[in-house]
């Protein structure tokens, strides 16, 4: 199938599908005598794994280890827990991190009047 086709198929847009392609997470497509790229099952099937990785947090060099590990099949589980364990304990501090942000937002603008006057607590925060 061409690129668009297979863009389609696995939920990845072409441009991110060269990208891949040029960084080594997908093989290079076979070539069809136009010299259109030309995308197997197998190639759709292995573009849905980086998508649904990615939807998960997992960045680019995660992905290549996930990959590796995926085509193993005498890979040890724990490897693939320990790789979704890192990313879930990052996920955890990048949450509460946000968590915090939000709650000092919602604290300024608490603090905020919000009317006519030019006094802001959350520019003066902000400023400091």
């Amino acid at each position: 199938m061409n690129i668009g086709a297979a863009a389609r198929a696995s939920g990845v847009s072409e441009r991110m599908i060269r990208h891949y392609e040029m960084i080594g997470l997908i093989p290079p497509a076979a070539r069809r005598d136009s010299g259109y790229r030309d995308y197997s099952d197998a190639d759709v099937h292995r573009l849905h794994f980086i998508a649904n990785a990615r939807d998960l947090g997992f960045g680019i060099e995660e992905i290549g280890s996930l990959l590796a590990l995926w085509s193993d099949r005498n890979r040890a589980s724990g490897e693939v827990k320990a790789l979704a364990m890192a990313r879930a304990e990052e996920l955890g501090r990048k949450a509460r991190a946000l968590e915090d942000m939000r709650r000092t937002l919602l604290d300024l603008a608490r603090e905020c009047a919000g009317g006519e006057r030019p006094d802001c607590p959350i520019l003066d925060r902000l400023e400091d």
